[in-house]
């Protein structure tokens, strides 16, 4: 067994410069700018843990930390589409890194219906990697499977927006992160580069751990309340049969709700996984009558204190909450 490597900050000697105040939208992308940034600042964050980034109304506090902004990191409007007018409107001086839309980002579709009727889930196996050569190793598997990588708006938004659940896109966006903040403070261009790196490393190894104890899994065949871990699923090839809410997290119908229950019946699904405060109502409903354990997955990591740990924590902590439901 692999000794557990902590995310933790590393960093080469800062020199004294003017940090740029950084502000970001979600708790994992609050982590992998805690870890460039290491010691010589912390980003500042909109959704607190707990919150949805669905659904949010700013608060005042929050509108001026994006006007006092350098730099805004968010995902993009795919999934806080409601932040996409502040940032235009507030952060009118802060250089913007909308991680959706960066070159080479790997992107995944929605998946259309309660069942994913219309997804392959015959994704192949996938392998642990590290540095470059693991970008462009999931890039071709991407490829393969009839998924697309953004080079504008427009293709960003036709995909699902949980982008910062592929251990290879958080790796990704350590580097981006480094280099927007190297141009904004060159003389600390060499430290973040740094930092960046050793949280590249502790992700590679967290990964490899995961893709361990999940592959030793019978049969991981579950459900899910909320459409928002296709990326973990595809990354460690433990796909999901179906889930009740979509991508954007909206209530569902009862059309949708309809035909998870019938594809259930016959499926032979063992767990159904809720997020952390949210009831297992809907849950109850598609389950009712079938033998199928409850788990919890929770993509933004809310039990754990922000921070650069927080992103191979939340990484780790759905990784467990599959294996003791699907392993029970």
């Amino acid at each position: 067994m692999l000794r557990y490597m902590p995310f933790v900050i590393l960093s080469a000697a800062p020199l004294h410069a003017e940090v740029p105040r950084v502000v970001t939208d979600i708790p994992p992308v609050h982590a992998l700018v805690s870890q460039v940034m290491g010691d010589l600042g912390a980003p500042e964050l909109v959704v607190r843990p707990g919150a949805s980034p669905h659904h949010h109304t700013m608060r005042p506090s929050e509108a001026r930390m994006l006007s006092n902004a350098d730099a805004v990191v968010w995902v993009g409007p795919g999934l806080t589409r409601w932040l996409e007018e502040p940032i235009e409107n507030l952060a009118t001086d802060a250089s913007v890194l909308t991680l959706m839309n960066t070159q080479g980002v790997l992107l995944l579709p929605f998946r259309e219906g309660a069942a994913f009727e219309a997804h392959d889930h015959d994704h192949g196996g996938h392998e642990d990697h590290e540095g470059n050569a693991a970008h462009e190793d999931e890039e071709e598997h991407a490829h393969d499977d009839h998924e697309e990588h953004a080079d504008d708006d427009h293709a960003a938004e036709q995909m699902d927006p949980h982008v910062w659940l592929s251990p290879q896109n958080g790796s990704y966006f350590l580097n981006e992160i480094s280099a927007l903040l190297g141009e904004l403070d060159p003389e600390n261009a060499a430290t973040y580069a740094f930092n960046a790196k050793a949280g590249e490393m502790a992700i590679a190894f967290a990964a490899q751990e995961i893709s361990a104890e999940l592959s030793a899994l019978d049969d991981p065949s579950f459900i899910v309340l909320h459409d928002a871990y296709h990326y973990f699923e595809a990354h460690f090839d433990v796909e999901a049969s179906g889930s009740i809410s979509a991508a954007d997290a909206q209530t569902p119908g009862a059309q949708r709700m309809q035909s998870l229950r019938a594809a259930l019946v016959d499926s032979g699904v063992r767990c159904a996984f809720s997020e952390p405060e949210i009831g297992t109502k809907l849950l109850d409903t598609a389950t009712e009558g079938l033998t199928i354990s409850y788990g919890v997955l929770d993509p933004l990591g809310a039990d754990h204190p922000l921070g650069a740990d927080l992103y191979v924590a939340t990484l780790r902590d759905m990784a467990r909450g599959m294996a003791r439901c699907l392993g029970s």
